[in-house]
């Protein structure tokens, strides 16, 4: 039913309008006194033997909405009642901006893909604490932080600092996102030499701003060269970092179907066409670290089956974005409700119990 909306009606409409739509509906949900929780009663995932139990929280399932679609913190609870088992707001940054022209976000139907080039369109990371400071408990929301496109590369650590100190009080875990490819410069700050440094920054700031410690995870991109995975995967370990998340979109163009007016947009591609390198990248860090590190993996992500083989590949969270564009509303729950079934007619009682020793 909802390809053939999607078809007939979703199409027609400019992606960015969709979302801006969608989120009108989000807010009102959430707005709504009881609303938002009689949804979470009948599309939540509720199977005890989904939960999962990582970075010192318990999640109801494996399956997050990755950051991207929350970008302000406005409706987290609304989308984790349509059954998400965490949701990531953000990115965020120190300072509210509005991001790059449009148009900027492009769909890809013939390759189940998206093109952004967003550029952290946010409020900026005072306004997301003023949100948070509010919510209620239960629901597990991470925080993604990134660079104001207007700071300078230099000063890109006291930036971070900034929204890590707002923000820590507020966030079940934290995410450095240093992989957008829509910020200029950001993604040198991958380097381990640049890196080190503003980890090391973030984590103070966190520590020293919350009462509790916050887990702080960072999220790298698929474009990065086996050695250099490596390398951020040994200097999370040096740090102590919680985990990283892998991946962020790409901006490969390769084996693509849609039409060159579409490939040829610049921005960061995801969906399925993420899938082999984002699995890729997962193995290797998998064989790195082992289960020192909580893997969270995501991009290409639309099936149960492709959460059950992240799962096995070495992650202990999986999130999605693009797969919900094409899948609809009920994404995430229809692949709680297909990972229990799965758990049913396995040899597995949980998905503890299939992905093993995580930390």
């Amino acid at each position: 039913m909802y390809r053939l909306l999607f078809s007939l009606v979703i199409a027609r409409f400019s992606a960015e309008a969709v979302h801006r739509a969608t989120m009108r509906a989000l807010r009102i949900i959430q707005a709504v006194p009881g609303l938002a929780g009689w949804v979470r009663r009948m599309l939540a995932p509720n199977d005890p033997a989904l939960r999962v139990r990582a970075l010192g929280l318990e999640f109801p399932g494996p399956l997050g909405l990755a950051a991207g679609f929350d970008k302000d913190a406005e409706a987290y609870e609304a989308l984790g009642a349509f059954g998400f088992g965490h949701v990531e707001i953000g990115t965020v940054t120190g300072h509210g901006q509005p991001g790059n022209p449009k148009p900027r976000l492009f769909r890809l139907p013939e390759d189940r893909a998206v093109i952004n080039r967003m550029g952290f369109n946010n409020h900026g990371s005072e306004a997301a604490a003023e949100r948070l400071a509010g919510r209620g408990q239960g629901m597990v929301v991470g925080v993604n932080i990134g660079k104001t496109k207007l700071v300078p590369e230099e000063d890109a650590i006291g930036d971070y600092v900034a929204s890590a100190e707002r923000l820590a009080p507020y966030a079940d875990y934290l995410v450095v996102n240093v992989s957008s490819p829509n910020t200029p410069g950001l993604r040198n700050l991958q380097a381990v030499e640049q890196l080190g440094p503003l980890l090391r920054a973030v984590r103070a700031a966190a520590d020293r701003s919350s009462p509790r410690r916050v887990p702080l995870l960072v999220k790298i991109a698929p474009d990065l060269a086996d050695a250099d995975v490596d390398a951020v995967a040994d200097l999370a370990l040096e740090l102590g970092l919680d985990g990283i998340i892998a991946t962020n979109t790409t901006i490969a163009r390769e084996g693509l179907a849609s039409a060159p007016a579409l490939t040829s947009e610049t921005g960061g591609l995801s969906g399925a066409p993420v899938k082999a390198r984002s699995l890729e990248v997962l193995r290797r860090l998998r064989g790195r670290v082992g289960d020192r590190l909580v893997l969270v993996s995501v991009g290409g992500v639309e099936t149960a089956d492709d959460v059950w083989e992240r799962l096995r590949a070495g992650a202990t969270l999986v999130q999605g974005y693009t797969g919900m564009i094409y899948g609809g509303p009920l994404w995430a729950h229809r692949i709680h409700r297909d990972l229990s079934r799965r758990l049913r007619g396995s040899a597995f009682r949980t998905i503890e119990d299939a992905i093993g020793p995580r930390r």
